[in-house]
């Protein structure tokens, strides 16, 4: 891989221990990692990149998404729906998603997180219709070239056994356990740097079994993957889990294995203070969805308060048809202003949402080599040109989510340019944009 030199930035916001601000310095890029950081580097041989007028950050991590919900984006019947509700609209149309949808689906949503200023993303994929498999994910991120940590989801229980999705959607709990053994051996990298690596994430306690969520998490600990799944994420989702469960959803997850350092749970909108205590004390990490939350009107997750109790907070765009665009920068404004609404306009500042975007989705994947601008770091920069109209008149262009472009100028993941001058450079899209407009097309003319 090609050496580069990051040179003139008007400042360098690196996320690192001391959440230092860095200005007069190059970063030399070298075999995927961050070499140097320093005055005036000169490194014979290393193309050097102007980045005068600009921000540069570490690449946004994004914790949670479902990339195939990007072909049914405001769906009709959905778009003022509750979270069963919506769900119960979508399902039919999901079901005749097949590989092609899958794929182009996912390429489009990975766009999309790049432009925004992504470099490494999870997605939880947890239906596979029609020989769909998360393969197909796992492609289109290698073309594009984000890194990649797909979960194999899963639903097990149906309508007729009292579950919310219908019973062609859901498989057989032991070819999801087979499954998940399959595509970890396929895909998982446990190294430093990896590209991909794999979880294990049942959909959501409304979905699937208790012996599912059981069996998932041993098998997860066996293979030294990490665990993803919903967890408490409106009031619907509370009453279901204590007339089901006899509990809050904190308890099940902790009753059944699914509380740790290797686990995370989207959304955790209604956690209430028990239940932040116990992930503070086990590590259990939170993805936050609150552009989606709205979307829903799920409420405003308590993130103040998981972040004064030490919970691992990170972002996560959620699936394209409960939130409608993937644009993770967006996303840490959108946190910084509803904890504001919900606890006061000094709740949270710019700076901390931006940490959480960065190095606080890191350390919930448990990618202690992402997140951060330091030397021996994967070399996943984002570069912000705060030149245009969004930063005109600002006082502070390092505050780019109260003042900042919404898409990046360039992005570099392993080292490897990834948007050059705002246009993704590694896929034509153009012809990805068409493809998935012509299956949207074909599947709205058969609801």
């Amino acid at each position: 891989m090609a050496d580069a030199i990051l040179r003139g930035a008007d400042i360098i916001l690196t996320m690192d221990d001391g959440r230092n601000r860095l200005t007069g310095v190059d970063i030399h890029i070298s075999g995927g990692v961050i070499s140097a950081i320093g005055a005036y580097l000169d490194v014979p041989g290393a193309a050097v990149l102007n980045v005068a007028g600009c921000v540069v950050t570490p690449g946004l991590v994004n914790t949670h998404h479902h990339l195939y919900q990007t072909l049914t984006r405001a769906v009709p019947g959905g778009q003022d729906a509750l979270l069963f509700g919506w769900l119960q609209t979508l399902y039919p149309i999901w079901s005749r998603f097949g590989p092609e949808e899958m794929f182009i689906s996912a390429q489009v949503g990975l766009a999309e997180l790049a432009l925004s200023g992504c470099t490494l993303t999870s997605d939880h994929l947890y239906l596979y219709p029609n020989g769909s498999r998360l393969d197909d994910t796992i492609a289109a991120a290698g073309e594009v070239g984000l890194r990649f940590h797909p979960t194999r989801g899963a639903m097990s229980i149906g309508e007729s056994d009292g579950g919310l999705p219908p019973d062609a959607l859901v498989e057989k709990e032991a070819a999801i356990l087979e499954d998940s053994i399959r595509v970890i051996d396929a895909f998982h990298d446990p190294k430093a740097g990896a590209m991909v690596r794999v979880g294990v994430a049942p959909c959501s306690p409304f979905s699937v079994s208790r012996d599912l969520m059981r069996d998932a998490a041993i098998l997860a600990r066996d293979k030294g993957v990490m665990m993803h799944t919903h967890l408490a994420e409106n009031d619907e989702d509370i009453a279901y889990s204590l007339e089901k469960f006899g509990c809050r959803p904190g308890q099940y997850a902790e009753d059944l294995g699914w509380t740790g350092d290797d686990v995370w749970h989207a959304h955790c909108v209604k956690l209430d203070g028990q239940e932040i205590d116990l992930f503070a004390k086990s590590g259990t990490g939170v993805a936050h969805c609150p552009c989606s939350n709205c979307r829903l009107g799920s409420g405003i997750a308590p993130v103040r308060q998981m972040r004064d109790a030490g919970v691992k907070v990170g972002l996560g765009v959620d699936g394209s048809a409960s939130n409608d665009i993937g644009n993770l920068i967006g996303e840490a404004r959108q946190t910084m202003l509803l904890q504001r609404v919900k606890n006061g306009a000094d709740a949270m500042s710019a700076d901390e949402a931006l940490w959480i975007a960065t190095r606080g989705g890191a350390q919930v994947l448990g990618r202690d080599d992402c997140g951060q601008i330091a030397v021996g770091q994967r070399a996943d920069i984002a570069i912000w040109d705060t030149r245009g109209i969004e930063s005109a008149g600002s006082w502070d262009p390092a505050a780019l989510v109260l003042a900042g472009p919404s898409k990046v100028r360039d992005l570099f993941v392993e080292g490897r340019r990834i948007v050059a001058d705002g246009r993704m450079v590694t896929i034509d899209m153009g012809a990805i944009i068409a493809k998935q407009n012509t299956l949207a097309k074909r599947l709205a003319a058969h609801v």
